[in-house]
């Protein structure tokens, strides 16, 4: 698997340091030598966070940066000393375990308060996308998987996923609207399933996107209409509920022909996973992981 990296306002947030400090530190005393993506933007590891923050700590108690820039060395050496006997990883994941748990032992209960106490506590405990990323996704896959398998509930399994997106609309709520590219988000017209759509909403954001989020259920010419009145630089679509290929195929035609010719359309969810073939005939990208974020972000 490759290593995860953030773009530098992301890894500022993960390290609770502003990003004008963290290029004064790499100009002035070259606390970190980030590497570049493709398209030239800085990318830092968990390693590079993890320093980040020990820096901060450092400051935070009176040391000067210049003498806390000294210690790097230290650090490092400490840090990977951690990381070896964490098996690689510089932060334990218990507490997204036990969330996660939590969660779940509460949704068997048809405890909603405490699913609620539980996803409060995360939120405060993480950054937006990590709290994403490590728990309420995996937390969706967790509610699916025992519903498929009878564990749960279709009751209980809507009183986790209500409480998910609730918190989901909150963190757009409070993300970054971006200045530059400018996306639009929608289901396909019969897809109900927008978690996936309101995780790559807020992903987006926090790359510095302008994202107009259009949700579930919507028809191909009201979309067409959006994207003429709107002129966005591409459009993401969601479709996650199975489908035979013909179907989907005559779905994703009368999608990309309500729109512009030329425009970028890219189409995330497993259904669109399972009908690759059927997008590349179409000329639609099918979003595959990290590497499509930043060429979303940056194209």
């Amino acid at each position: 698997m490759a290593e995860r990296t953030y773009r530098i306002h992301i890894a500022a947030e993960l390290a609770g340091v502003r990003v004008e400090l963290i290029r004064a530190w790499e100009r002035r005393y070259g606390v970190l030598t980030p590497r570049r993506t493709p398209a030239g933007y800085r990318a830092y590891t968990d390693r590079d966070v993890a320093v980040l923050k020990q820096l901060k700590r450092l400051t935070d108690e009176g040391v000067a940066i210049s003498e806390a820039a000294k210690l790097l060395p230290q650090l490092m050496e400490g840090l990977d000393a951690e990381a070896a006997v964490r098996g690689a990883s510089l932060e334990p994941r218990t507490h997204v375990e036990t969330w996660r748990e939590s969660v779940l032992a509460a949704a068997q209960a048809y405890d909603q308060p405490r699913v609620s106490d539980v996803l409060d506590e995360v939120l405060a405990a993480l950054p937006p996308l990590k709290a994403f990323d490590d728990v309420l996704a995996p937390l969706l896959c967790d509610v699916g998987e025992q519903w498929e398998a009878g564990a749960l509930t279709v009751a209980q399994e809507h009183l986790v996923s209500q409480m998910v997106r609730a918190r989901l609309v909150s963190l757009l709520h409070a993300a970054p609207q971006g200045r530059s590219r400018h996306g639009v988000l929608a289901c396909f017209p019969e897809e109900e399933h927008e978690m996936g759509l309101l995780g790559a909403a807020l992903r987006l954001r926090h790359l510095g996107v302008r994202v107009t989020l259009l949700g579930q259920r919507v028809p191909a010419e009201d979309l067409g209409r959006a994207v003429v009145a709107l002129r966005p630089d591409f459009v993401g679509l969601s479709s996650v509920a199975s489908r035979s290929a013909e179907d989907f195929e005559d779905t994703l035609t009368r999608l990309t022909q309500a729109l512009p010719r030329g425009l970028p359309v890219w189409v995330g969810g497993a259904a669109a996973r399972s009908h690759q073939a059927v997008c590349e005939r179409l000329a639609v990208h099918v979003f595959q992981g990290e590497a499509d974020w930043e060429r979303l972000a940056s194209a």
